[in-house]
């Protein structure tokens, strides 16, 4: 189950752990194939952990509260990297 952490006192339940979400501002396609494996790969070279939430419209990234920035920070490098690789 995934609920904030303020709610899951009342639902009765203890996290087990807790982590961070990262909206992707992407339009992605539920059948895409690849965007998991990208991120998964980038922030695993890292030794973060990563769960993605696919949407149509957006997907959600749940990264250990801890390595949060430092997963940001990546995900922008590699967008910038994405953009810079367009251009040529």
């Amino acid at each position: 189950m995934v609920a904030p952490v303020t709610e899951s006192g009342s639902l009765g339940l203890e996290p087990s752990a807790v982590f961070r979400c990262i909206r992707l501002n992407v339009h992605s396609s539920l059948q895409g194939v690849g965007l998991t494996a990208a991120i998964s790969t980038r922030l695993a070279r890292h030794g973060i952990s990563a769960n993605l939430l696919a949407g149509a419209y957006h997907d959600h990234l749940l990264v250990p509260e801890g390595d949060a920035e430092r997963a940001l920070c990546l995900l922008e490098e590699s967008s910038s990297e994405a953009e810079r690789a367009k251009l040529r």
